[in-house]
């Protein structure tokens, strides 16, 4: 069927008089609505809006700059605008039907394979690639962590975390420079922007793309939670899944440094974490429930404890 013209009105809004109903799916940081709209009771699309105003433009450019030497993996773009007023700015993207947002092993090691490829890609072939995605670099994170550092032991009391698995990430956290190596990341794979559909892996949302470096990715999938896609992640897990990646990707690094500073980074991102928890914790939730928060903040300080513990062995 072919997209008409006058689908998205000057506003910048779905005209809803050529189409048959829609759906709200997701609420962006913005406020805006990402929905799922009908031409016919079979014919659907997918209408996206820009959801993060620091984000204009970029989900545009990556779909056309870096994607298309990519396999189907992700959903296509069938029409979009670009404007500086950020309210006309959108996407439609095809429709790839009910998604399942599942976080275990079969599906995180079918994300992996995907990561590892992309991360092997030859950066200097992908063109300008931005520098910076809509998080701090760890480098920022690292330093808020250490000015915090007083309110954070404040904390430990009521996390249930032991001091010293805490003193043992301050002692390490300005002698061990990260793995120096910059890649192609997704910028934001939690297990909302992976999917199964019918039996094929999906990867979506890719406007945080930017050159980081390889544990950005792995920390979002293994170990970044989100309050709406609530997951449980083990040792032994994680270990399994950063065993499979480095079997996979393409550039060598030492298996011994590549754990240790795994841990290390996913222990200060976690500790960051942790305390941007509290804070909505403390302003009563703001965009996400407190029930929402509180798994949230469970599941980061369990993160916390076994990344802390491994980098003690």
């Amino acid at each position: 069927m072919v997209m008409p013209n006058n689908i998205v009105r000057a506003n910048g809004k779905l005209n809803e008089e050529i189409i048959l109903k829609k759906e709200i799916l997701y609420k962006g940081m913005n406020g805006r609505f990402v929905e799922r709209f009908y031409l016919t009771p079979s014919t659907s699309y997918i209408f996206k809006p820009l959801t993060n105003d620091g984000q204009l433009g970029k989900e545009v450019w990556v779909h056309e700059h870096i994607l298309p030497i990519f396999p189907a993996i992700f959903p296509k773009i069938i029409s979009y605008s670009i404007s500086e007023r950020t309210e006309l700015n959108w996407m439609i993207l095809e429709d790839l039907g009910p998604l399942s947002h599942e976080f275990h092993e079969e599906s995180v090691l079918g994300v992996i394979k995907w990561v590892a490829w992309w991360h092997s890609l030859p950066i200097e072939e992908l063109g300008s690639v931005p520098l910076t995605g809509l998080k701090p670099k760890i480098e920022q994170i690292v330093a808020e962590v250490c000015l915090k550092k007083d309110e954070f032991y404040r904390l430990l009391p009521s996390l249930k975390i032991e001091e010293e698995l805490i003193d043992a990430i301050f002692s390490q956290i300005n002698h061990l420079k990260f793995l120096e190596k910059k890649v192609l990341t997704h910028g934001d794979l939690h297990t909302g922007n992976f999917a199964i559909v019918g039996d094929e892996l999906k990867i979506l949302d890719w406007e945080h793309t930017h050159l980081n470096s390889p544990y950005w990715d792995l920390y979002h999938l293994i170990d970044m939670s989100h309050p709406l896609f609530p997951k449980k992640i083990t040792s032994p897990l994680r270990d399994r899944i950063l065993e499979s990646y480095l079997n996979l990707v393409k550039f060598e690094i030492d298996r011994d440094c590549f754990f240790k500073e795994y841990y290390l980074f996913a222990s200060v991102f976690s500790m960051w974490m942790i305390l941007l928890i509290q804070k909505d914790l403390v302003e009563n939730g703001g965009k996400w429930s407190v029930v929402q928060l509180n798994t949230q903040l469970e599941e980061t300080v369990s993160s916390l404890q076994q990344c802390a513990t491994a980098l003690l062995l």
